[in-house]
């Protein structure tokens, strides 16, 4: 097998990767105007490797891609490739780069061997590394004896109005498991990683906190409930609350729990407060409860409500996989896949696998709720998404995509297929 996955490996081609991402940047699909990119990725699978692809309505407007190739019943282990099809919004690269010639967030330049542009690395190149991936399978003159998934959802990324819900994962998990079949035995998750297998993954929930007081002339100030006063109280609670968090123990990939208070506004004209609202992200860490935390942040502006008599509120505006958040999640390093995907880098890049975790949340939960562990792993580095600053190196990219073939056909397991697809 070893032999047979270096081939496919080694079939990636480069110059039709780069043109793929290059291509993919250049069709805006900002949350949630993701129809477009989408009708593109399925054309894309239609022209290779792929023995089904549709692309399936969410909600109004609202696409999912699926994609399905090999065998079910060939003998070999089953596997998803998954990504996300929408980018954030693009106002300050065009603010950032106004009067250059890299003033266009979707023109693709490639700059010192690497491609500039809103999304190439969260995570249109992800999406074109399974592409190309998939592609170098047929190319290399082989077929999957076991069965692969493509999963490419909207909604993923949040900030837009009415974003972020992750509603096309979930439609995707009730399309592929929720009949009772039998699920996937694991999953790659084409967030970037700069090349390391992301086994782990923080939790996380967002909460707007509001405290109604009364306001009163600043003349009369008897007359009034300060809620600005009751706010001061409650960032001191926060920030006293933090230093627990902090004080627990570190996770060896995720570091430590903290709260972030994000947001703070109150005041107006010359009177007393009374209104005061600050919103604030908690990282949760594997194991944590997401319950639990969400009761000890209504338990903390009670307190405060009580003694300052003012009216409390606290909303969680970011549910995801649960009700107030994101739930955490890890893989066991060595778990089969990781073992076998580690052992793929190792063979493809000569380098040593890095087993690392992910300094964000993405959508791997809802997989794991589904019954599908899984990592992980593209090109790129987060740091540089969402800024102006987005680029993807095409030396790792290249290396990824490599990567990614020969776990694909080692995973699978692959067998010599009739025709062989030109590059």
């Amino acid at each position: 097998m070893t032999d047979h996955a270096a081939s496919v490996a080694a079939s990636v081609d480069e110059g039709a990767l780069v043109n793929l991402a290059r291509e993919a940047v250049r069709i805006p699909s900002v949350t949630p105007d993701e129809t477009a990119f989408a009708e593109w990725v399925r054309d894309r699978l239609g022209k290779g490797g792929w023995n089904e692809v549709s692309l399936l309505e969410v909600e109004p407007g609202r696409p999912n891609v699926h994609a399905y190739a090999g065998d079910s019943d060939g003998g070999g282990r089953s596997l998803v490739l998954a990504g996300h099809l929408d980018t954030v919004h693009a106002d300050d690269w065009t603010q950032e780069w106004a009067g250059t010639d890299r003033a266009d967030p979707f023109r693709a330049h490639v700059i010192d061997g690497e491609i500039w542009a809103r999304g190439v690395t969260d995570q249109k190149g992800g999406i074109c590394t399974i592409i190309e991936a998939v592609r170098a399978v047929s190319r290399a003159g082989y077929r999957l004896a076991g069965s692969l998934t493509g999963l490419f959802v909207c909604d993923e990324e949040s900030g837009q109005p009415g974003s972020g819900l992750s509603v096309g994962m979930r439609a995707a998990m009730r399309d592929l498991v929720g009949g009772g079949g039998k699920a996937p035995d694991f999953a790659v998750y084409t967030e970037p990683t700069t090349g390391a297998i992301y086994t782990a993954q923080m939790g996380f929930l967002i909460a707007d906190i509001s405290l109604a007081g009364r306001s009163a002339y600043f003349g009369t100030p008897e007359l009034g409930v300060d809620a600005l006063a009751a706010g001061h109280a409650l960032l001191s609670a926060l920030w006293s609350y933090n230093d627990t968090l902090g004080a627990g123990d570190a996770h060896p990939l995720l570091g430590k729990r903290f709260l972030l208070v994000t947001r703070v506004a109150s005041g107006g004209n010359i009177a007393v407060p009374g209104k005061f609202q600050l919103s604030l992200i908690q990282k949760l860490l594997p194991g944590d409860d997401l319950d639990a935390a969400a009761l000890a942040l209504r338990e903390i502006t009670e307190s405060i409500s009580e003694q300052f008599e003012v009216t409390g509120d606290v909303v969680f505006s970011a549910p995801r996989d649960h009700p107030v958040g994101g739930t955490p999640d890890e893989v066991p390093a060595n778990h089969p896949a990781v073992t076998e995907l580690a052992a793929a880098i190792q063979r493809t890049t000569g380098r040593p696998p890095r087993i690392e975790g992910a300094p964000y949340w993405s959508e791997k939960p809802l997989l794991r709720a589904a019954g599908i562990p899984g990592v992980y792993f593209a090109a790129g580095d987060i740091a540089t998404c969402h800024t102006p600053f987005e680029r993807l190196p095409i030396d790792q990219f290249v290396s990824v995509t490599r990567t990614l073939a020969y776990f694909i056909a080692a995973w699978c397991g692959i067998e010599e297929a009739t025709e062989k697809e030109e590059p």
